[in-house]
């Protein structure tokens, strides 16, 4: 037999619970009969009875459905480390719990895992999201391929399937402020990518707001690049160089007697200038300082209040 633990981190999912769960079940007949399924699905601080939608599920599968109840919001990202912490799979699929990404796909993320992929990851070639929304995730991802990941595929994803070797690893790390899903394709492993269209969520409301889209790209690219650090070098290295010319030319052009120095003007300008350079390169060092300290403290990246 082989096990198959699907991991579903919840946050205000009260209405999506009992669809999903269906599709779920449904989707169970599409494998294989060697394929036996584990349930774990993480209520990550929600406020409203998503955990007693999940609870009702688990009263009806008791024997393949693990339901676990953080103390407080962590966000998805640690809410997926905590279901990984306690699965016993031989392979693992993460999926939302919105039904958006489509669960029949995990069939062929089955197969090309039998195949010998330890990765398989469902990307998103277009989305049923406003142009808005779809501007911002492929301007994210961009940026991310371009100057972090260049082996990720176009179009995002955080729908992957993955062996239980990259669990163990990713649980092992224990990454703060990060995304565990490039986490994943940094290790290096060969993977193979499925493209799909992710679906408009057709039901609820969405809690993945602008501040978490924005943290999570800043997470994301101080965790995978020294883009930031390597481009405030450069053009401070830049403004140096500018500086020393300009004043060189002011200097021979004063005593050449070819222009009277005032330029009060000209003086505030590059002052502010460069003390703006200044606040935004202590800011991004900033960033990387207090991740390092975040990790020196080693507090759990979650804290698991009840197991069911």
């Amino acid at each position: 037999m082989t096990k198959l633990s699907i991991v579903i981190p919840c946050y205000f999912n009260e209405q999506n619970i009992p669809a999903t769960t269906k599709e779920l079940i449904s989707s169970e007949s599409l494998f294989d009969e060697e394929v036996e399924f584990e349930y774990i699905f993480v209520d990550d601080g929600s406020g409203d009875n998503t955990l007693q939608e999940l609870l009702k599920f688990k009263k009806l599968y008791p024997s393949k459905v693990k339901v676990l109840k953080l103390a407080g919001n962590v966000g998805s990202y640690n809410a997926v480390v905590a279901g990984m912490e306690v699965a016993s799979g031989d392979c693992t699929v993460i999926i939302a719990a919105d039904l958006q990404d489509p669960p029949e796909l995990m069939v062929q993320m089955y197969n090309y895992w039998k195949q010998g992929f330890k990765l398989v990851i469902g990307n998103r070639m277009d989305r049923e999201e406003s142009p808005v929304q779809k501007f911002f995730s492929n301007t994210f991802h961009s940026i991310m391929k371009k100057i972090a990941l260049k082996n990720i595929p176009d179009g995002g994803f955080d729908y992957v399937f993955f062996d239980r070797q990259i669990r163990e690893e990713v649980v092992k790390m224990k990454e703060r402020n990060s995304n565990i899903f490039y986490l994943m394709t940094w290790m290096g492993y060969a993977y193979i990518n499925i493209p799909y269209v992710r679906k408009k969520r057709e039901i609820g409301k969405s809690r993945w707001t602008l501040q978490k889209k924005i943290k999570l790209l800043i997470d994301s690219l101080l965790s995978f690049s020294f883009f930031p650090i390597r481009a405030i070098s450069v053009i401070g290295i830049g403004l140096g160089l500018g500086a020393f010319i300009y004043g060189l030319y002011i200097m021979i052009s004063r005593f050449m007697g070819f222009i009277d120095v005032e330029g009060w003007s000209a003086l505030m300008v590059v002052v502010l200038f460069v003390s703006s350079f200044q606040m935004i390169a202590i800011g991004i060092l900033g960033e990387y300082v207090w991740r390092g300290l975040d990790a020196s403290r080693e507090r759990p990246l979650f804290v698991v209040e009840k197991v069911y």
